[in-house]
């Protein structure tokens, strides 16, 4: 299995509904991973982990409305329709076994998703996969969406993971502050809810010098799964996944092949 994590990736093709970048394996997928970005992120930031899984998995990362070859499409605001979008774009390509990994706010939404594919579909993920986010019942909602920009733009930059000199551009930032400020009213009025169970395992990771949460908070995952969980805690921050790559597609890849 290839865990390499700056191989280029391979030509990626785009869901005719929008909302995936889809990186296709040589053979017929064995099953399928969709990775949610975090709040501000984009399917670009894991582009490499399109050739970082074997043949028999297929990598889709999704694409938010509002940023890069989605530029012109409306911002989402809430979780609850981001969920509802995300899960009837994937429910057609269920034929083979799902895993969800979702980073920081991609990880409410994906069990928002692995929620909603259970309860519309009879479906349950193969594995819920959560980086760097607080359980759902766990959650203490922070409101700076509702700040200007300036305080907006010290909190993104104060977790990481976002070229500052993207932020600095006067032009560039005119550009993508929508869309960051879009997902943060997400997270912000994403509230504490019940710890709504899934039928499915729940693997956890952080990194230990994360400035927003703990090793702590995020076991607290293992109270929305009756079944299989672990929690991984890796050096680094809220954005240990760059540092990390290798180490934590190593982790992933060993749990995705051990469902077959």
């Amino acid at each position: 299995m290839n865990v390499g994590a700056h191989r280029t990736a391979p030509p990626a093709a785009v869901d005719g509904d929008r909302w995936f970048r889809r990186y296709r394996p040589a053979a017929v997928p064995r099953r399928r991973l969709l990775v949610l970005p975090h709040a501000g992120g984009s399917a670009s930031f894991f582009h490499a982990w399109g050739t970082a899984f074997d043949h028999g998995t297929e990598v889709l990362v999704a694409r938010y409305p509002g940023r890069h070859d989605r530029l012109t499409d409306p911002c989402v605001h809430s979780m609850e329709e981001l969920a509802d979008r995300v899960t009837a774009a994937i429910t057609p390509l269920l034929d083979v076994p799902l895993t969800l990994f979702g980073h920081s706010m991609g990880a409410s939404l994906a069990h928002e998703v692995a929620l909603r594919l259970w309860r519309e579909h009879g479906v349950s993920p193969a594995a819920l996969h959560v980086s760097s986010r607080k359980p759902p019942h766990r959650l203490t909602p922070h409101q700076v969406y509702k700040e200007g920009d300036e305080a907006l733009i010290e909190e993104v930059l104060r977790l990481g993971g976002t070229d500052e000199a993207l932020l600095a551009d006067p032009d560039l930032r005119e550009v993508v502050l929508p869309a960051i400020r879009a997902d943060f009213t997400i997270v912000g009025t994403y509230g504490p809810r019940p710890a709504d169970p899934v039928r499915c395992p729940v693997y956890a990771y952080i990194g230990d010098q994360d400035p927003s949460l703990s090793a702590a908070d995020m076991s607290d995952w293992s109270e929305v799964t009756a079944e299989e969980f672990r929690l991984d805690v890796l050096p680094g921050g809220h954005f240990y996944l760059l540092d990390q790559h290798e180490n934590l597609i190593r982790r992933i890849a060993r749990r995705l092949s051990a469902g077959d």
